[in-house]
């Protein structure tokens, strides 16, 4: 005797919302490939994912292998990087005969953001997926997101939690989050920041004149072909003293301007409408001599406080960084060789020590200049008129990046001793043998 219709048409909406959450409640796998751009690692993690309620089954704990990769590993800060997050490895076959029809799987999930960025990254898939034989293994899935760089340096990108939605006689939803997270990371990507470095510089043919004197300006490193803008100083503000000048096509100019007013304590020198840390370099000091006449019967006694120079020392030329194993990778660390800056100046200027380094070479490979970031530390001598400022940690990269500072002021000057913690990012798979880049130093 055959079942009543009610009884048959039950069973099958069982079987089939079992079927449904059985195979969607394990990792899928299979051969999807992972689009054009850097392609991470790819990592295992336990996974614990919940069936529909319908379905009557008891949550599956399993392991998924999965894969991130990005469009762009050296990002600089603004800008937009896509992530696609692929399951490469089932955890599971299709456990019944039943066949899953093709075109029903609808993926989302998170990627999550480590080390300099940290948050989650929302990651959608397209609803396609190939047919599943019975007992056949289950296809894999790729799904991607963008997010925004906002900090330099190493971040990192591991898989997070995702969710199946399927549209095959019922709406389900089988959530899989990560046992323990974090997942092992699977890709790194390194930011640098969108702000170039300022090497422009200024020097005076002369440190003091007479009221209405001229001093010759000379410059370097200034956008070739620019006008650049000569003033005078007296503390942070600028005096009515002005001229200007045109960068030639090496970026130097040499110029005259004259000097009037006799609180002037330095002069800069700057491209645009006005003064600015960015596109500008100075002050560099400048004394207007005291001419008043000396009243009868009066002497007029002076001194002179000789103005010295700005100049830098290091403890050594070479540091060996600490060793890694091939096809583990990760970070290299070592310490900057301390730096002594001293400023004799007694201007107003301050100063800025910036680094930049090149690309690691070795046996028929290199490492990315991108892949090395620093921790800067800054300390000062007692009784120096200036406080030293340590540069932000992160990426240094080719592009250059502040190690330490000391602010423009009415009177700066002292002596600071600068280090810095060194890490290289190094790949998994970096063949074996010996790597060297140069870290340059700047001192303006």
């Amino acid at each position: 005797m055959g079942s009543p219709p009610g009884s048959r048409r039950s069973r099958r909406w069982r079987w089939i919302s079992l079927f449904g959450a059985t195979a969607l409640a394990v990792t899928a796998g299979g051969a999807l490939a992972c689009p054009a751009g850097a392609t991470g690692t790819n990592v295992d993690f336990a996974t614990h994912c919940i069936p529909p309620a319908v379905a009557g089954l008891p949550p599956i704990d399993g392991t998924t292998t999965a894969n991130i990769s990005v469009d762009n590993t050296s990002p600089k800060v603004g800008d937009t990087v896509t992530v696609t997050y692929t399951v490469v490895t089932p955890a599971a076959n299709n456990p019944t005969a039943l066949a899953l029809p093709a075109d029903i799987m609808t993926p989302t999930g998170k990627v999550t953001l480590g080390g300099a960025q940290t948050g989650d990254v929302t990651v959608t898939g397209p609803k396609k997926n190939d047919p599943v034989p019975g007992y056949g293994t289950f296809p894999s899935f790729s799904m991607t997101g963008t997010f925004t760089v906002t900090s330099a340096g190493a971040i990192t990108l591991s898989p997070s939690d995702y969710n199946i939605h399927t549209s095959y006689i019922l709406e389900l939803d089988t959530p899989c989050t990560v046992t323990n997270p974090p997942a092992p990371v699977s890709e790194t990507v390194t930011a640098t920041s969108t702000t170039p470095v300022n090497n422009r510089a200024i020097s005076l043919d002369k440190a003091s004149g007479n009221p209405g004197d001229s001093v010759t300006v000379s410059g370097q490193n200034f956008t070739p072909g620019a006008t650049v803008t000569l003033a005078g100083r007296s503390g942070s503000s600028q005096t009515a003293d002005t001229a200007t000048a045109t960068a030639g096509s090496d970026g130097s100019f040499s110029a005259p301007i004259v000097v009037n007013d006799k609180t002037t304590t330095g002069i800069v020198a700057y491209e645009g409408s006005a003064w600015s840390d960015t596109a500008g370099a100075g002050p560099a000091a400048y004394v207007v001599n005291d001419t008043t006449p000396v009243p009868d019967g009066s002497q007029k006694l002076t001194t002179t406080v000789k103005a010295g120079t700005l100049s830098m020392s290091q403890a050594g030329d070479s540091v060996a960084l600490s060793a890694v194993d091939f096809g583990q990778g990760g970070a290299s660390t070592g310490a900057l060789q301390t730096v002594t800056v001293k400023d004799f100046r007694g201007g107003p200027a301050g100063w800025s020590l910036t680094g930049k380094v090149t690309d690691f070479t070795g046996p028929g490979a290199k490492i990315d200049a991108g892949k090395l970031s620093w921790t800067p530390a800054c300390a000062t001598k007692t009784g120096s008129p200036s406080t030293c400022a340590a540069g932000s940690a992160g990426t240094v990269g080719g592009s250059g990046a502040t190690l330490a500072s000391t602010p423009d002021s009415a009177l700066t000057g002292g002596q600071f001793t600068v280090d810095a913690g060194l890490s290289l990012d190094v790949p998994a798979f970096t063949p074996p043998g010996s790597y060297s880049g140069v870290l340059t130093l700047t001192l303006t």
